[in-house]
C-alpha cells in the first residue's frame, strides 16, 4: 500500500512535477480553475476535516469536467482544502496520477478500468458484477471504488427520431437486420470502425456481416470525426450513428437511442474512486459521495453535458446549478 506525501510542501512539489510532466508529454491545456462558491445543503461540513488537503483530478472531456467540478464543490463544502487538478489530457496520465498517489479522487468508468487499466478482454454483462470485479481487483492498486452511479456512458447507436416510424418503429439493434439492405446505413468514428469490440463484431452479434451484399455493404458505412457523427445522423446522412449514451447532443438533436438488446457493449458506469489511504483517513467521504452518486443518471448527465457542449456554459456553473437544484448545496 502506498503512503501519502508526508507534508503539504512535498505534496505540492510532487503535484507541480506531475503538472509539468503532463504539459511536456501531453500538451495539457490549462483548465479553468474557476469554481463557484457554495454553501451547505444536504452536504454539511465533516467533523475532523479542518481544512485537510485533498486533490481532485479528471480527464479533459465535458462529462469529466462537470463531474470533477461536482466533486470539487462537494469537498469544499465538506471543509476540505481542495486542489483542483481537473482537465488532465487523457486516460493514461489521469490514471497515472492516481496510481502514483498524487491525486486523491477521480470519477472513473467501470468498463475503462476493466478493459483498459486491468487488461481484461471480456466485459461482464451484469453492471453490478462488473463493478464488484473492478472494485476487488483495484484493492491491490491502493484504490477504493465506491458504488457506481446508474449512469452508463457506453457506446450505442441512435437514429433521428423522425425516422423511427419510417424504419418500422425500430427500437432495438436486433431489428436492423430486418430492414432492407439500403436502410442499414451507419455513421461511425474511425476508432470504432477498427476496434476489436467495435463495428464488425457488433454487426456480427446482430447477425450482420460487413462487406456482404445481404449484410451491411461497405458503401453503407461512413467514417467521420466523433462530433460529425451526431450531425450526420441528425441530417439523415445515415440511419444509425454511433453515440455515447450520456452525450448531451442526443436530446439536443432529438436522437433516439436503440436498445442494445443482445448486450454487446460493455458497461461504463461512472463511480467515485479514492486513494485507499485517503479514505482510511477520512471514511466520511464514502457517505458524502453516497449523497451524490445515486442521482447521476443518463438523463441527468445528458442534460448537464448539453449545457456545456450545446449551450456553451462553464462546467463549474453547470455543476453548481445542478447541485443546488438537487438540494446538495446552496449558493455561496
Amino acid at each position: 500500500m502506498r503512503t501519502r506525501t508526508p507534508n503539504r510542501t512535498a505534496r505540492s512539489a510532487a503535484l507541480g512535477a506531475l503538472a509539468l510532466a503532463l504539459v511536456a508529454g501531453c500538451g495539457l491545456q490549462t483548465a479553468t480553475q474557476y469554481t463557484p462558491a457554495a454553501s451547505p445543503g444536504s452536504i454539511q461540513p465533516l467533523d475532523g476535516v479542518d481544512g485537510a488537503e485533498i486533490v481532485v483530478g479528471s480527464k479533459n472531456f465535458t462529462e469529466q469536467l462537470v463531474l470533477g467540478k461536482i466533486a470539487v464543490i462537494a469537498l469544499q463544502v465538506a471543509g476540505f482544502d481542495v486542489l483542483d487538478r481537473t482537465n488532465i489530457p487523457g486516460s493514461v496520465p489521469a490514471r497515472q496520477g492516481m496510481v502514483d498517489g498524487e491525486i486523491d479522487m477521480e470519477w472513473e468508468y467501470t468498463g475503462t478500468a476493466w478493459l483498459s487499466y486491468l487488461g481484461e478482454t471480456e466485459p461482464i454483462v451484469d453492471p453490478q458484477q462488473q463493478y464488484v470485479a473492478v472494485r476487488d481487483a483495484e484493492e491491490a492498486n491502493g484504490l477504493t471504488w465506491l458504488p457506481p452511479a446508474p449512469a452508463n456512458n457506453t457506446y450505442a447507436f441512435a437514429v433521428r427520431s423522425e425516422a423511427v416510424a419510417q424504419l418500422g418503429g425500430i427500437s432495438t439493434l436486433s431489428q436492423v437486420a430486418s430492414l432492407p439492405v439500403e436502410e442499414r446505413s451507419f455513421c461511425v468514428e474511425s476508432e470504432f470502425a477498427s476496434r476489436n469490440d467495435g463495428l464488425v463484431p457488433m454487426l456480427e452479434t446482430y447477425g450482420l456481416v460487413l462487406g456482404e451484399a445481404q449484410g451491411v455493404p461497405r458503401d453503407n458505412v461512413r467514417t467521420l470525426d466523433t462530433g460529425a457523427v451526431y450531425e450526420a445522423t441528425d441530417q439523415g446522412a445515415c440511419n444509425f450513428g454511433e453515440v455515447f449514451t450520456t452525450d448531451g447532443r442526443i436530446p439536443a438533436l432529438d436522437l433516439t437511442v436503440l436498445e442494445d438488446d443482445r448486450a454487446f457493449f460493455p458497461n461504463y458506469n461512472v463511480a467515485p474512486v479514492l486513494l485507499t489511504p485517503t479514505l482510511d483517513e477520512h471514511p466520511e467521504l464514502a457517505g458524502l459521495f453516497a449523497e451524490i452518486t445515486p442521482l447521476l443518471t443518463n438523463d441527468v448527465l445528458q442534460g448537464l453535458n448539453a449545457r456545456v457542449d450545446v449551450d456553451g456554459e462553464d462546467p463549474g456553473d453547470v455543476a453548481l446549478d445542478w447541485m443546488v437544484g438537487a438540494g446538495l448545496v446552496g449558493r455561496g
